[in-house]
Formats: structure tokens, C-alpha cells, sequence
């Protein structure tokens, strides 16, 4: 299992350092399935941020492709990739669209199989235990979709609250002390780095 939860991409040079060494092969071989759930121009905006990040990096732009869930997504052409980098957006109405996708699923496999995943925002919350504090507090997403399961995929004992500032550490607390399991708070540009064999 080799996953990066991180507030904001891969935006810090520490970030940028654990990320190369956790890729197998030489960077510009590598696959990446580039994961989104994109309902305007706005969202897309960031979407191309992210891809320019990693060709930055110097992962060839050939080597990207792009999984937009907010529409059907073809399980059986996304096969033969190394990584998983994992957009940012509404986490309800990300965690909605990959169920009703299947991309759980994929997802899941692919960690259990030693993949390399990179989640950004909602990206990072998904994999915890429930995604119940993505709507929490006064910066908390909308839960427009109406889903009524908020279990996230579990594959992390944590939940992420990304986007920290001192400002919301009240917030934080209330939040802590009606759940029972950890969280973990990543201020833009923070990352935490989970990794063992399985």
C-alpha cells in the first residue's frame, strides 16, 4: 500500500521528493490515471492544474490519462497505469459518482495491489473511515447530492481535514470529540505519507 494524502497536490518540495521516490520505474514511463468528477469550467480549471503538475515533474503528457467520473467511465480501458492521482471538488458528490461508476472498486483493487495513489482535497478524504467532515463546520462542503452512506472506502483509519487554519481548530475539536476514530489535519501544502505490504 503506498498512498499520499496531501491538502493541495503535490505543491511542496518535500511532497514532490516522496512522490518520485515512491514511483517504480524512471518518472517519464510511468502511467497515471488522473481522476475527476468535473461539472464546470471552473472545476476544470484546477483539473489542468493538477495535470500540469505532474508534467512538471516530468511525466510524459502521453502517459496521462484523464477519467472525468462525472460522466460514464469504461472500467475496461483503464488498465496498464502505475498511479492514481486523485482530484479535489465536492467529496459527496465524488464519493456519489465513483460508487454509481465503480471506481470504488477499481480503486480499492489498485491499493491492495501495491498502487502508488495521490489524493488532493476530497481526493484524500475519500479513503477514510466515513467522509462526514468534509460537510463539517463553517467551510464544510454541501451535501447536494442527498447521499445518505458516508462511508468512505476505509482504507485508512483516519479521516483527512484538508485546507487547515488556526481559525477552524474550534471546529476541529467539536468534530473529534462525536467520532471515534483519528483524525488528521493538512494545511495546504502538508501531506502524509501511508505506506506497508500487505
Amino acid at each position: 500500500m503506498k498512498i499520499i494524502l496531501t491538502s493541495s497536490g503535490l505543491t511542496s518540495e518535500k511532497l514532490k521528493r516522496k512522490f518520485i521516490k515512491l514511483i517504480d520505474k524512471p518518472i517519464n514511463q510511468n502511467k497515471f490515471l488522473l481522476m475527476f468528477g468535473v461539472r464546470n469550467n471552473e472545476e476544470l480549471k484546477y483539473v489542468n492544474e493538477s495535470e500540469q503538475e505532474l508534467i512538471r515533474l516530468g511525466i510524459n503528457k502521453n502517459n496521462i490519462t484523464r477519467v472525468n467520473f462525472a460522466k460514464e467511465v469504461d472500467l475496461s480501458k483503464l488498465n496498464n497505469f502505475n498511479a492514481i492521482y486523485f482530484c479535489g471538488g465536492n467529496t459527496f458528490y465524488i464519493l456519489d459518482r465513483i460508487r454509481k461508476t465503480k471506481l470504488d472498486s477499481l480503486i480499492k483493487d489498485f491499493i491492495n495491489k501495491e498502487g502508488l495513489y495521490v489524493g488532493v482535497s476530497a481526493g484524500s478524504i475519500i479513503l477514510g473511515p466515513s467522509i462526514e467532515i468534509a460537510g463539517w463546520g463553517s467551510e464544510g462542503d454541501s451535501n447536494d447530492v442527498k447521499l445518505i452512506d458516508l462511508s468512505g472506502l476505509n482504507l485508512t483509519k483516519m479521516s483527512i481535514f484538508p485546507h487547515y487554519k488556526p481559525s477552524l481548530k474550534k471546529e476541529i475539536k467539536e468534530f473529534k470529540r462525536k467520532i471515534s476514530y483519528k483524525v488528521k489535519v493538512l494545511k495546504d501544502g502538508q501531506g502524509i505519507l501511508i505506506k506497508w505490504h500487505n
